[in-house]
């Protein structure tokens, strides 16, 4: 069986990661993550993998050499962080919106047969379409033919609609055939939240439960649950007696206009103080899922806020992939994650495409 050596750079708690991992053709050599509590995160669940836990500036030549101890570099992974590239939060053009370039500096560096660049949909559009065209361009100067498709995760199984730029770039004649749905119209059904997270104990705010309510009975919770038993980070935030009955006077999917005069907030944008709907999927979570003034993210059952481990299943991540850290930053790792199944449907792909070469 050929082995291909990758490197995931902007790792975070490991989602593209997670894809490749699973499958034995591909070897996890070392990962680059700047926050110290992310990567001590990936480093939980990726124990064989050599953790860089710096800024990717401070990744050098040198570096990259005496970790690799000279090992070569098939596969590159990476995602610059995307809070510029981001429609939903201000958008900058600032050094944030051009690590790209040190992406690019590590590609030079080790000059793998293919690269995986992922984003969020927001960079096409960064600077009216002149960020993502540079970007383009930077990395056919070394060489790479490019194609790239925006891939919604719902399509792949996962409980949530969140669109993902997905660039792939191989040396020489781009084989790469970019995975097709397996779920929507005329396939699988899309997973609902009531088969996503309804296993999980009703809490009321403040509550919070280490046994599963009812064995896994469908095939995403087979997926998450992997036979285990014991269900971690199942805890409802604690919210106050005004965001209680505001979040009870809710139905399934309505959002803040709908609510009585009286409970109804003064500000906050339409789809904020908004539930979720027990038989769609989720629509897309940040790192803010269990803060009803931030996004639609209320309970559609429990008329609450998220605990962590329905944020993790809304992801996609396995019950036993463990995150660390504070509960703000957790919510983060998974906020801003890419989810496993959508990153294991890119991995298959990208093997079809490598074994084809040989």
């Amino acid at each position: 069986m050929k082995t291909y050596n990758v490197i995931d750079l902007f790792a975070g708690v490991g989602g593209l990661t997670y894809g490749f991992s699973t499958l034995p053709e591909f070897n996890i050599i070392f990962a680059n993550e700047i926050d110290r509590d992310i990567a001590i995160a990936y480093t939980l669940n990726h124990p064989n993998v050599a953790m860089m836990n710096c800024d990717i500036y401070d990744l050098t030549k040198e570096k990259i050499e005496e970790i690799l101890s000279g090992q070569k570099v098939d596969i590159i992974l990476g995602g610059p962080p995307c809070q510029s590239y981001s429609t939903l939060g201000k958008r900058r053009m600032d050094d944030r919106a051009h690590l790209f370039i040190q992406y690019k500096r590590v590609l030079q560096i080790l000059m793998p047969k293919v690269f995986v660049f992922e984003n969020v949909v927001g960079i096409l559009s960064m600077d009216k379409g002149r960020l993502f065209e540079q970007v383009k361009r930077e990395f056919a100067e070394l060489g790479y033919g490019l194609k790239y498709k925006v891939l919604d995760a719902v399509d792949f199984g996962v409980p949530q609609h969140r669109e993902r730029v997905i660039l792939v770039g191989f040396q020489n004649h781009n084989n790469f055939q970019y995975p097709l749905p397996t779920h929507g119209e005329g396939l699988k059904a899309y997973v609902t939240l009531r088969e996503a997270i309804g296993d999980l104990p009703v809490l009321k705010s403040g509550e919070h439960s280490q046994a599963y309510a009812h064995p896994a009975n469908n095939e995403f919770l087979q997926f998450v649950r992997n036979n285990g038993d014991r269900l971690t980070e199942h805890a409802a935030p604690t919210n106050g007696e005004h965001l209680i009955k505001l979040m009870e006077a809710l139905k399934d999917g309505q959002s803040k206009d709908d609510l009585p005069e009286e409970l109804r907030p003064k500000s906050g944008y339409r789809n904020t103080y908004a539930k979720l709907w027990w038989d769609k999927p989720s629509t897309t979570i940040t790192r803010n899922f269990s803060c009803p003034s931030s996004s639609r993210c209320i309970h559609p059952r429990d008329s609450r806020a998220m605990s962590i481990r329905e944020g993790a299943r809304l992801q996609s991540f396995p019950d036993d992939y463990q995150f660390y850290g504070t509960d703000g930053m957790k919510r983060l790792e998974i906020g801003n994650a890419v989810p496993p199944l959508l990153s294991l449907a890119i991995a298959k792909q990208m093997l079809k495409a490598l074994s084809s070469e040989e």
